[in-house]
């Protein structure tokens, strides 16, 4: 995992390995694409990763806001494999930026709304605020989630709030899964060598520079070319053949979760559409 942090010192880093995609699973972008401006507007600083402000699609401004972030990223450490984490007290505190990097607010949350390492590696915190009242008194929209598939090809912005960082590439494919240790994630997005990540970019939005939409999350990468270990995942075909590629890094698709989210913000597993895994 790209490392959550503890002060200024490095602790576990998820990075990952990859092998080509299926055609069927790794659909072509345009070729020629206008770019819009991508800045920090909307991401914030956890104590030990980053991660974003987000709205789904039909997300209201008095709905309460969501950060999204990684699930390895949790003030209560990782979550084992196969465990989901529902609706649970958090007063967790975020430091929210503005377009050049500057911190404008502490924000706070009211509870984990959801968060699992099992298939994907995501966590969404509740605030105490709603997204008008951000708005209102900081001046920051909430990033919106893409509701379709990332396109493969497609230019893509890794935004760490931590770092006050962006990494740019491309999304060169899809790990059919994505295989580190204990944990097991599906349709990996995989990026082209140029997104370096590092420790303490956990968490951060992934954005396609053509629409400004988040497509994923930013969560692992592949440190030493070990194969499927800690901090050296292995990307895994339908046929169970293992690629490892050292020093490429990943993230986790983020439109699953848009059928997942309920009027009112809330997380709601049985709602149709919604793939997201159960407690």
């Amino acid at each position: 995992m790209n490392k959550p942090l503890v002060g200024a010192v490095f602790s576990l880093l998820l990075v990952g390995a990859a092998a080509a995609p299926s055609a069927a699973s790794a659909p072509q972008g345009p070729a020629t694409q206008t770019a819009v401006a991508v800045n920090f507007a909307g991401t914030v600083a956890l104590s030990n990763c980053s991660g974003s402000v987000v709205r789904a699609p039909g997300s209201q401004p008095g709905d309460p806001a969501l950060v999204l972030s990684n699930g390895h990223c949790l003030e209560t450490g990782f979550p084992a494999a196969g465990e989901v984490i529902k609706d649970q007290p958090s007063s967790r505190s975020f430091s929210l930026l503005n377009a050049s990097g500057s911190r404008v607010a502490t924000l706070r949350a009211s509870k984990v709304s959801y968060a699992t390492m099992t298939d994907t590696d995501i966590s969404i915190y509740q605030l105490t605020k709603t997204y008008a009242q951000i708005q209102s008194q900081y001046g920051i929209s909430a990033l919106t989630l893409n509701d379709t598939h990332p396109v493969q090809g497609s230019a893509i912005k890794v935004v760490s709030g931590y770092w006050k960082r962006t990494y740019s590439c491309n999304i060169d494919g899809f790990a059919y899964r994505l295989k580190e240790g204990d944990w097991t994630w599906k349709d990996s997005v995989r990026y082209t060598s140029s997104c370096n990540t590092i420790g303490g970019t956990s968490g951060s939005p992934v954005i396609d520079t053509t629409t400004g939409k988040v497509v994923a999350v930013n969560n692992t990468g592949n440190e030493d070319g070990g194969r499927c270990t800690e901090n050296n995942p292995c990307e895994v075909d339908a046929a169970g053949n293992v690629t490892v590629r050292q020093g490429i890094n990943y993230a986790q698709e983020t439109y699953t979760i848009v059928p997942c989210i309920a009027p009112g913000n809330k997380i709601d597993l049985a709602r149709p559409g919604c793939t997201l895994p159960k407690p």
